[in-house]
């Protein structure tokens, strides 16, 4: 197998790396502390202009159809200078690759220019409630058709970029007799629409300058045509962006785990005690190379998931093994990165205790860890 990486793909891996390194990392700090939306948006911006809203987007909506590998190894840089701005890039992406694959052509032509080109700010998703997590089909939002219109209800929960985002994708149940899950449609729908209103963003642990609101919808009319995908077939289409998705989280996860990490490791080897520098004691060469090794692993595992998505293969079960490592071992790189410095690690001047707070939720959102576990025993056993 050959896993070097193609001219395009390290081009923009590197175009990514620097653009953290220049832009995105001297205001990391920042951001968490002031949430300022002028300077998260202006970056956002800067991203769009780069091409990295529409990375496996084509290029005749505007995209840079550059595949899934390439949108791992861009949100794992973006991520390793700023998780907030590449949770913002992962799901604006994921939103845009859902109007390609079920949008009409009108749908295509239309909004897909705008996500791509940043003349809408980014692009939101629509899924989550209160009793329908990691139950999605347990939804209560509805779409009722009435006559050339359907008339939204309902209220979604945690949903990232709501307060600025131009467009939403959101799922509702259009067959309530239907059975669990069957009576589900995904519709396109504008954030100026009226009867939509946006919550302040909620006050988070981690990733704080990506705002997370919730999205309530009533009497909402969007036209007929809004609907993607056709009606009551839009479960099947959230579970699989989600795995898509499932990719961008990872990636995400395992750029927060190199950074804290690879900020750790240079603490070290300049901090004396007993004389001598940290790295020399072997118990921290061993945390060293533990943590390293499977950050490696979690990267092949992404590798895998983002190139058999590439190649039109079936890829659910490959990204919630490479999510749920991932976003577990970077957990544990941050902790352990933070406990390698020691007290400096606790302190705000350090940005270790950032990234502790901003790795806990990859094993969360875009589905917890434990439902991976389910989704892989569950494949596992259809293999039989």
């Amino acid at each position: 197998m050959n896993l070097s990486l193609t001219e395009e793909q390290v081009m923009i891996q590197d175009m990514a790396r620097k653009f953290a390194e220049t832009e995105l990392a001297p205001v990391a700090a920042e951001l968490d502390e002031t949430q300022n939306q002028e300077i998260f948006l202006n970056n956002l911006a800067q991203l769009t202009e780069l091409g990295f809203m529409g990375l496996n987007i084509k290029a005749e909506y505007g995209g840079v159809e550059a595949g899934s590998v390439a949108f791992s190894l861009a949100i794992t840089e973006i991520a390793r200078a700023c998780a907030s701005t590449a949770v913002t890039t992962s799901v604006t992406n994921m939103v845009a690759e859902v109007i390609q694959a079920i949008g009409s052509e009108e749908h295509k032509q239309t909004y897909l220019p705008k996500l791509c080109s940043g003349e809408y700010k980014a692009g939101a998703f629509c899924l989550t409630e209160s009793g329908a997590g990691s139950d999605p089909a347990g939804m209560k939002t509805t779409a009722e058709l009435d006559g050339d219109e359907f008339i939204l209800n309902g209220n979604k929960l945690y949903i990232t970029s709501a307060s600025f985002a131009d467009v939403f994708v959101v799922w509702a149940v259009t067959d309530a007799s239907a059975p669990k899950g069957k009576g589900i449609s995904c519709f396109l729908v504008e954030a100026s629409t009226p009867g939509i209103t946006v919550s302040k963003a909620e006050e988070k642990m981690g990733q704080k300058a990506s705002p997370t609101n919730e999205v309530s919808f009533s009497n909402c009319r969007v036209p007929k045509n809004a609907l993607m995908g056709g009606e009551n077939k839009g479960f099947a289409v959230a579970v699989g962006e989600l795995a898509g998705g499932r990719i961008g989280i990872g990636s995400l996860a395992l750029g927060i785990g190199l950074a804290a990490m690879d900020y750790a490791r240079e603490y070290i080897k300049e901090r004396k005690q007993f004389n001598q520098p940290l790295s020399n004691f072997q118990g921290l060469q061993w945390k060293l190379a533990d943590r390293y090794t499977e950050l490696e692993a979690a990267r092949l595992l992404l590798m895998q998931a983002a190139y058999t998505k590439e190649q039109g293969l079936p890829f659910g079960k490959a990204a919630s093994m490479a999510k749920l490592f991932a976003a577990e071992k970077a957990n544990t790189a941050c902790y352990d990165a933070l406990q390698l410095m020691g007290g400096a690690g606790y302190i705000k001047e350090y940005p270790l205790e950032r990234l502790a707070r901003d790795v806990r939720v990859t094993s969360i959102y875009e589905g917890t860890s434990e439902i991976q576990k389910v989704i892989i025993s569950r494949e596992l056993l259809k293999e039989i």
